[in-house]
């Protein structure tokens, strides 16, 4: 077998490169629920410069969390776990599970927000009249999402391309609109610079926004399954992470001006309207919603794996297993039952924006972690830390 020069993927290899590995399902949970979903909600509660404000304070954690990351990562070999493998090899198995279990547990959570997000927003194109509610929209893409990602990852990798094309559509359609509202002369006079947060409070709307920013762990938590994480982890991630900042900040300039707070706190499908193409958007919030749930049920079974294969979790002979393909079967099973328990908890507690506050939680703990991992390593300058990708202290 023979790999092209950069590691991208040929026929017969069983491993992702930094675009199908990293790059892809980042990006696409980064522009996936939150953002279609609760940015208008955030924009009409802060106003412009409170989302701005949350949107840099958001991606200032996950810029540098991720320079920390693709600091490790390219100093010693990544293997299977992500964020827990960084961890353990840097400062131990036990310090390294304790942040692993809180990881695996938030994206096996966030796989609720994302099929929540994704059924609110089939709901809103079904009839009445057709007697679905949103219990059971949610559930029967719980199955549809479970079933694809038991089968296998490299089956939701390809997936993710053409739902990436619908995201991209739906961007151009809604700042196209954008134009078209400005030359109608139907733009708001003077959007409000400052929100009243009569909704929720600034560090509450924070907690609503953050998940927006989680989807860095979901390709880092592939490190087993890429060809060169030392270089995939890196480009892939930073790579996302400033696509989805310019992304986020663009579509809030556009929010507060062709919508009022009062329309951007009463409809989550303000985009939509204001869009050139509506269906354009259902298109990309459907595929992006649905995307990141698929993505968050590929990437936490194989952080439980390489838990298990430590010997982290209880019954770790039974989910370090792995199928013929090499998919962790085992650990996916258990992942989508946690899942599955933490989705009905949420269609009876709230909702999204109830999710959203518990996963933020979960990835601040995991994020502190990762970036201390990095200074104590900086600051102990061991001969071991010689990272190709020096972070300042």
């Amino acid at each position: 077998m023979r790999l092209r020069r950069g590691g991208e993927e040929t026929p017969g290899d069983n491993k992702f490169g930094t675009l199908a590995g990293v790059f892809v399902p980042t990006i696409l949970t980064i522009l996936g629920a939150i953002m279609y979903l609760r940015l208008g909600w955030v924009t009409g509660n802060a106003g412009l410069l409170g989302a701005l404000l949350i949107i840099f304070l958001a991606h200032l954690i996950t810029f540098t969390t991720g320079l920390s990351v693709s600091s490790v990562a390219t100093n010693t070999r990544v293997g299977a776990g992500g964020a827990f493998a960084i961890i353990a090899q840097s400062l131990g198995i036990e310090i390294g599970g304790s942040v692993g279990v809180p990881l695996f547990l938030a994206q096996a959570v966030s796989v609720s927000l994302y099929i929540l997000a994704f059924a609110e927003a089939m709901i809103s194109l079904i009839p009445p009249e057709s007697g679905l509610t949103l219990w059971m929209v949610s559930l029967i893409a719980f199955v549809l999402v479970f079933a694809i990602a038991y089968i296998s990852a490299r089956f939701a990798s390809r997936i993710q391309f053409l739902i990436l094309l619908g995201i991209v559509l739906s961007l151009v359609s809604i700042f196209v609109g954008g134009v078209v509202l400005a030359r109608e002369g139907a733009l708001v006079e003077a959007p409000v610079l400052w929100g009243p947060f009569s909704e929720a409070g600034f560090w509450t709307t924070f907690a609503v926004f953050f998940p927006a920013v989680t989807g860095i762990m979901t390709g880092i938590s592939m490190s087993g399954s890429l060809r060169d994480p030392r270089r995939n982890i890196p480009l892939g991630t930073m790579g996302a992470i400033l696509v989805g900042f310019v992304v986020y900040v663009a579509l809030t300039f556009w929010l507060v001006n062709v919508a009022t707070p009062e329309e951007l706190l009463s409809n989550s499908t303000v985009m939509v309207d204001k869009a050139l193409w509506g269906w354009a958007v259902y298109v990309g919030m459907l595929g992006a919603t649905f995307s990141s749930a698929l993505g968050s049920l590929v990437a936490a079974p194989r952080v439980m794996q390489a838990l298990a294969s430590k010997r982290v979790v209880p019954k770790s002979d039974f989910l370090a297993k792995e199928a013929a393909n090499g998919e962790p079967r085992h650990a996916a099973m258990a992942t989508g039952l946690i899942a599955l328990v933490a989705l009905l908890w949420a269609l009876s507690a709230g909702g999204i924006n109830s999710v959203a506050q518990v996963i933020t939680m979960f990835f601040l703990i995991t994020y502190a972690m990762l970036n201390l991992v990095v200074l104590a390593e900086q600051q102990l300058q061991t001969v071991s830390f010689r990272p190709t990708l020096h972070v300042s202290r």
